[in-house]
């Protein structure tokens, strides 16, 4: 297995552009024998302690191996986001 944690920062007012490619990437996960196991979008009310600013999301995710993660990341689908 394999596990992965996303600590997610985006852009001032590119909410909406996150939550498509997030629309699209999310289930893509489990093509790729993955899960997302946490989604989690903290607040500056629910840190304990902290290092960095606050992410704007933050995910758990595991694939059953490193070739599916590699799969997943070249997915044409997810990837039309960021080229």
């Amino acid at each position: 297995m394999i596990y992965l944690t996303q600590i997610i920062y985006i852009n001032t007012n590119e909410e909406a552009a996150f939550h498509q490619f997030e629309n699209v990437a999310i289930p893509l996960i489990s093509k790729y024998n993955g899960r997302l196991l946490l989604r989690l979008r903290p607040t500056d009310t629910n840190v304990i302690e902290s290092n960095i600013e606050t992410p704007y999301e933050i995910h758990i995710v595991e694939f059953a191996s490193q070739k599916d993660f590699d799969s997943f990341k070249i997915d044409k689908k997810k990837t039309r986001f960021y080229t």
